[in-house]
């Protein structure tokens, strides 16, 4: 069985096409912290706990190792946002050729959806992508700031990217494979 899927890609190439969220309020108990000790435990923590109910699965294979290695590579940052302590979901960047910055995963935790934290972590990863370059010696200034999102993913998903600034700039439909979501652990 297969199921129609659309993905977008998406980009802005000045940070001045940031339209940022309006910030929590300070009670809200929301914090936006690099994680500057990138492990793949965490990683994976991440991306499955994010990723499990969306059928993220491109990385659900990958042994130790391979975690290691890309999270070594310069230009390479996780910002996870927290709400009283506790991670709400996270922006991954991956700096590519010619001051080109992907987002390369962004989501929330499903107890966190809807609770108005995505706009401010994707306004937050947005100005980080934007400024990656200061942060790491020898890469090329940002120039253009790209992601993809699709069908799958939660229901505003490219609505928070257009709101945010972000242009479309491709569509493609494709039909894959159904996969069961995987949840957060095997066996969940």
């Amino acid at each position: 069985m297969s199921i129609t899927v659309t993905t977008w890609s998406l980009e802005q190439t000045s940070p001045a096409d940031l339209a940022p969220a309006t910030p929590p309020d300070a009670g809200s108990g929301i914090r936006i912290v690099r994680s500057e000790v990138l492990s793949p435990e965490f990683s994976r923590f991440l991306y499955t706990a994010v990723g499990g109910d969306v059928t993220w699965t491109d990385r659900l294979g990958w042994p130790y190792e391979r975690w290691q290695a890309f999270l070594d590579r310069p230009g390479v940052e996780t910002w996870v946002a927290y709400v009283r302590g506790t991670p709400a979901g996270y922006i991954e960047l991956e700096a590519q050729d010619e001051g080109v910055v992907e987002i390369s995963y962004f989501g929330l935790i499903p107890a966190f959806r809807g609770r108005r934290v995505g706009g401010y972590l994707l306004s937050e990863g947005t100005a980080r992508a934007w400024d990656l370059a200061e942060r790491w010696p020898g890469l090329t200034p940002t120039k253009r700031v790209w992601v993809h999102t699709c069908s799958k993913d939660g229901p505003y998903a490219l609505d928070n990217y257009r709101r945010r600034g972000f242009r479309l700039f491709g569509t493609k439909t494709e039909e894959e494979p159904e996969v069961p979501a995987p949840g957060p652990w095997p066996g969940a």
